[in-house]
């Protein structure tokens, strides 16, 4: 995981400072972009522990088409508790814009308009099986009509899937990246994803594409990552996944092997 400590050391190097919503304060920098090729090994970085567990359960509430910590999240990790209302909801988030966009079509019988929706993920998987060459293979949480319902912004706002001699690749765009504590969960989450569409569509997982906007390190998060640009990248652990249709997939069915890693760093979450 070279190309992930390659961006720490390049936003402390190059990076301005810049205020931001928390009152925090960050050092930034607008525009930057990781490959890690999956062929390579799963990417989940080497130097200091990160909890692949919580990784696999986020993921799987999103596919669900989830919005509340309660159903099924809030029992095994805490990463939305800050942002969840007092009965557990966070809004039309990633989960409800991938499974669940809202949209209106004419009724010629009632002669007014109905509320239906769209499943992202269902008509992705359609296209790649279907139509490869594609170049619209693309899932967004970015719902504008949606943002003021939702408890944070989407940060991951959008994917693009993309196939070629027989592998799958995925870009996705993140326009906010909180570098210490998010990116590394991020990188796994949708090199994970992107396992799971190729398992499906019987293609070999390729290149997680990263391209990041607000790419940011807080300010309290400066001495955690200098302690951890002192460590040498260990050996890329190993993926395996049943063979199941994406939507059929279980926390059971995923298994990390040969997860080589240095010891956890704790870094303070920014509300």
């Amino acid at each position: 995981m070279k190309q992930y400590l390659d961006l720490v050391k390049y936003i402390l190097e190059h990076g301005e400072k810049k205020e931001d919503r928390t009152g925090t304060g960050t050092i930034s920098v607008f525009g930057y972009q990781t490959k890690y090729d999956l062929r390579e090994g799963f990417p989940l970085v080497t130097t200091k522990k990160v909890l692949f567990d919580a990784v696999v359960r986020e993921l799987l509430w999103f596919l669900k088409g989830a919005t509340n910590i309660n159903d099924g999240l809030k029992a095994y990790t805490p990463i939305w508790n800050a942002w969840a209302d007092d009965q557990g909801e966070l809004g039309p988030i990633y989960g409800y814009q991938w499974r669940k966009w809202e949209k209106f079509e004419w009724d010629e019988h009632l002669k007014t308009y109905r509320k239906g929706d769209i499943d992202q993920i269902q008509t992705a998987l359609h296209l790649i099986k279907n139509k490869p060459d594609s170049r619209r293979i693309m899932v967004s949480a970015w719902n504008v009509a949606d943002l003021d319902r939702m408890a944070l912004p989407p940060c991951h706002a959008f994917f693009q899937f993309y196939v070629i001699n027989g592998r799958l690749d995925c870009q996705l765009y993140q326009r906010s990246a909180d570098v210490a504590l998010g990116v590394p969960f991020n990188i796994a989450s949708y090199a994970l994803l992107l396992t799971l569409f190729a398992n499906e569509c019987g293609l070999a997982p390729g290149v997680f594409v990263h391209t990041l906007g607000d790419a940011h390190i807080y300010c309290n998060h400066v001495e955690g990552l200098t302690i951890q640009l002192q460590r040498a990248p260990k050996p890329l652990p190993q993926l395996k996944v049943a063979s199941k249709n994406v939507l059929d997939i279980s926390f059971e069915d995923i298994r990390l092997m040969n997860y080589q890693h240095d010891a956890f760093i704790k870094f303070p979450i920014a509300v």
